[in-house]
């Protein structure tokens, strides 16, 4: 992908590629992702950088070696470290004559509809303005429930909001190895990936530094959710000198991630945002025609109900094996889907005493594209 096919993009830079070994803030390092950014928003590409870095910021200057384990000393640290890695961007993208915009965001603001849409209006408007947002996870407020985990998956679930061309995520390897570069002289990098299947996910390793919360494994999970909403991905050496450049210019060495069918805006907030409530079984006949055949679910096929969800929430869908296939937002409630579940539409009304609709329908539902075989859409 050349820079000609990349309208907007997002950039994902973690911890271990902006410090040095002892944890400290590496500024050249910095000021090289800074440049490239800035390289691509003078080329007229839309630009977001997620970056980490806040912890290991704020540990620096409170005198701290090790990171702390509880949620309260993360948060205080993270308030620390936050402002002073801003801060640097800050400085650094004004030497590029380019402005930055701080985006603090949290897993809550994702799962609500209106807030989901407030950020992207947000997002948008800096965009139009010519700025490039840093985003970071608000680790002063965000708690183990609410969080994102990592911001590997933060960048992958702004990449789907923002409709971005493409994800790069920047880390201390050169990409995706048939084994772990770090322990064998034999591993070889994975150019290009079609599809994220099983074996690719098996490849993933261990977070490579004490202050990383993502290794390769967390990297696969993002490429994953990105790909799957329409988004390519690329993951390669940040620690590169040019890596923006070069992969803007097509001659980067890393692992490319084909994107899958492009996802209206609000099924990629039903597919990995907003919480699940709970969970429907269907038998093999509504698998197949939701999988092939981009129908709704009816009744008649749902065969299990589990979990305590209203109308309007959203329940993950398994198939006879437990594989999750797709979310959607239910039209019943738990109580209502064990009463119906299996019934055709003529029975619901004798059972519910009014006409009968789809469990969930096709415009309110997301198939995952891991759960489709070759030649299925």
């Amino acid at each position: 992908m050349g820079r000609s096919e990349v309208n907007r993009m997002v950039v994902k830079v973690g911890t271990a590629t902006i410090t040095e070994d002892s944890g400290r803030i590496d500024r050249d390092r910095v000021a090289n992702l800074v440049r490239g950014i800035s390289f691509a928003r003078k080329s007229g590409i839309d630009a977001a950088l997620v970056s980490s870095g806040a912890i290991g910021a704020g540990m620096e200057k409170l005198g701290l070696e090790e990171r702390p384990s509880d949620i309260e000393t993360l948060q205080a640290v993270a308030s620390v470290g936050q402002g002073l890695l801003v801060g640097m961007y800050s400085e650094l993208f004004g030497e590029e004559e380019v402005t930055a915009g701080q985006v603090l965001l949290t897993r809550y603001d994702m799962m609500h509809r209106q807030q989901y849409l407030n950020a992207r209006h947000t997002l948008e408007k800096l965009f139009a303005m010519g700025v490039v947002p840093v985003i970071n996870e608000n680790d002063t407020v965000s708690t183990e429930e609410i969080s994102f985990g990592d911001n590997d998956m933060l960048a992958a679930m702004v990449a789907g909001l923002v409709g971005a061309d493409l994800l790069v995520i920047l880390t201390d390897t050169a990409g995706l190895f048939t084994e772990d570069p770090r322990k064998s002289q034999g591993a070889r990098l994975i150019d290009s990936v079609e599809r994220i299947t099983e074996e690719i996910e098996s490849l993933g390793g261990e977070a490579g530094s004490q202050l990383a919360l993502g290794g390769m494994s967390s990297k696969l999970q993002a490429a994953k959710v990105a790909v799957n909403t329409g988004v390519s991905v690329v993951i390669a050496n940040g620690r590169a000198p040019r890596a923006l450049e070069d992969i803007l210019s097509g001659s980067a060495t890393g692992t490319r991630f084909q994107a899958g069918a492009q996802v209206r805006s609000k099924k990629k907030w039903i597919g990995y945002a907003k919480e699940s409530c709970g969970l429907l079984k269907v038998d093999e006949g509504a698998a197949r025609a939701l999988l092939r055949g981009g129908k709704s679910l009816l009744a008649a096929g749902v065969a299990g109900v589990e979990g305590s969800f209203e109308v309007g929430d959203c329940v993950d869908i398994i198939d006879e094996h437990g594989k999750t296939i797709g979310r959607g937002v239910t039209n019943y409630s738990a109580d209502e889907a064990k009463r119906i579940k299996g019934l055709t539409t003529g029975q619901i009304e004798q059972v519910l005493g009014e006409k009968g609709e789809e469990m969930i329908h096709r415009d309110e539902l997301f198939i995952y594209e891991d759960a489709c075989g070759e030649g299925e859409v």
